[in-house]
């Protein structure tokens, strides 16, 4: 009897579950990784095993997010692979286009489907001033992701800067390799594609950088992401009336310092668990809150997604309205940061939210000649002082634009905003520093890591990579037991995965 009560809770952990992923910093993933792992590596001289252990543990990977949504996945693929071998092969430019065309009208009205289709309707009612009850429709964790990952394979394709792959295995594991089927990077095909057919080996610097991302991951997303949301900035964004303005904007700097750890922690955890397997997929963010320039934080945060919109998005509206100069730029900004936003969420907020950054971009554009003559006569060009000034004011910019980010409903905002200006009691700052010590000591040392100098990181990584295996594991273990202290509450799923 107490066995068939035990099978059934573990086929239970095993099965869907709605609104329970199966996320890297729980220990049931960290349990079915090291079984996968223990599997994929008796396969290590076997590719065609190996490839496909992978491919499995991936599609079940995503089936504990998305259930048989996870058939999207196959959809996608074989739309994908076909496509861009009929590009490929064809000489016909015409028939060409007429294949990529299909192809981009596909993946789109696929993403669009599951995505879109709601909002779209929704905001058809409101120009025609009747009611609308929504679709009950299912949004597959990821489909942003792995729809864009596709895209760039098509793309480079017709651009003529890749060589579709004739084996189909190997493009499905490209599109549903689990690390970062769900949240990106958006890898280009480019770069992965090739290292399937290479052999299967972790160099000890791979190893030491797997191992220091993996810890670095797991603090994140649950002591300085899942904790203080859970704890203090949840509370702050549901009634902002209830506190001062002072308290508010503590809560708005811990939020830009959790939206980061949140997506950069998942980043590193994927990275990592890809080093294990012997992949290497791209870094996605390199100090976002560093940045001296709206530009430069594009350039620094979601590295693969800007990346993606300044090759396929940018560039060619750039090139088709290159007569038009600067008013040519500007009008691809705006329609690269619409799409930026609509590609975050389908919500209004999510579009001011991709304008503010097109606009501040087009303004930039516009200030770019003046400002350099203005800091050339006051002789504070590339000097320490106007590079810190530049990164405060910039920050600022940054943290308030998520005030977009995360509200749909915009009178929270401005209440939030009034009580920053109308009721700030900067007295109650000390205060809160002595009630809640921790909640201060956390959004303290996530600010201090994020701005470490890229010398001490190196050194910390070279220390971990130093280590010998049982050192490794002796971290790692308590990484795990420290970020197990703080699981008080349920671990929240990863903000980025409603993209």
């Amino acid at each position: 009897m107490f066995q068939n009560i035990h099978l059934e809770k573990i086929t239970g952990l095993l099965k869907y579950k709605s609104g329970d992923p199966l996320l890297f910093n729980t220990s049931l993933f960290l349990i079915l990784f090291f079984l996968f792992l223990v599997i994929y590596n008796l396969f290590k001289n076997n590719k065609r095993a190996r490839i496909i252990s992978l491919i499995v543990f991936s599609f079940y990977f995503y089936y504990k997010s998305t259930e048989y949504f996870a058939a999207i996945l196959i959809v996608s693929a074989v739309i994908n692979f076909f496509f861009g071998k009929w590009i490929a092969d064809t000489e016909n430019f015409s028939l060409k286009r007429i294949f990529l065309a299909l192809a981009l009208i596909l993946n789109l009205v696929l993403l669009g489907y599951f995505k879109y289709t709601n909002f779209i309707l929704q905001a058809i009612s409101d120009l025609r001033g009747t009611e609308f009850n929504p679709f009950q429709i299912f949004l597959p964790i990821g489909i942003s992701f792995y729809t864009f990952k596709a895209l760039t394979y098509i793309f480079d394709i017709y651009y003529d800067t890749l060589k579709p792959t004739k084996n189909f295995l190997d493009f499905v594991l490209y599109l549903s390799f689990f690390p970062n089927v769900l949240m990106g990077p958006i890898d280009r095909a480019a770069d992965f594609l090739p290292q399937i057919n290479k052999e299967s080996f972790i160099s000890k610097e791979d190893l030491g950088r797997a191992t220091f991302l993996i810890c670095s991951g797991l603090l994140k997303t649950v002591i300085l992401s899942s904790y203080l949301e859970d704890n203090f900035i949840g509370r702050i964004f549901e009634f902002p009336l209830r506190y001062t303005g002072v308290e508010i904007l503590i809560a708005i700097y811990a939020y830009a310092i959790r939206l980061y750890c949140d997506f950069s922690g998942y980043t590193d955890l994927a990275i990592g668990i890809s080093l294990f397997l012997g992949f290497k997929i791209m870094d996605n963010f390199n100090s976002p809150f560093k940045a001296t320039s709206i530009a430069d934080f594009w350039r620094r945060w979601h590295i693969s997604f800007s990346k993606w919109l300044l090759d396929y998005l940018f560039k060619p509206v750039q090139i088709s309205l290159r007569r038009w100069k600067i008013f040519g730029n500007i009008i691809g900004l705006i329609v690269t940061f619409f799409i930026c936003g609509l590609w975050h969420g389908a919500g209004w907020n999510f579009i001011l939210w991709g304008l503010y950054f097109g606009v501040l971009m087009s303004i930039a554009l516009f200030l770019q000649k003046p400002k350099a003559k203005l800091y050339n006569a006051l002789r504070i060009n590339n000097t320490k002082f106007l590079r810190f000034f530049q990164i405060i004011i910039t920050f600022h910019f940054i943290a308030f634009s998520f005030l977009l980010f995360r509200l749909n409903d915009l009178q929270i905002a401005k209440d939030m905003l009034s009580q920053i200006f109308e009721f700030f009691h900067g007295k109650v700052a000390l205060q809160f520093v002595e009630k809640m010590p921790l909640i201060f000591g956390l959004i303290v040392i996530g600010f201090i890591s994020h701005f470490f100098p890229v010398k001490i990181e190196a050194v910390i990584k070279r220390s971990v990579t130093a280590l010998p295996l049982a050192g490794k594991i002796i971290l790692l273990a308590l990484v795990i037991w420290l970020v197990a202290q703080f699981k008080s509450a349920d671990i929240q799923p990863f903000i980025y995965f409603q993209f």
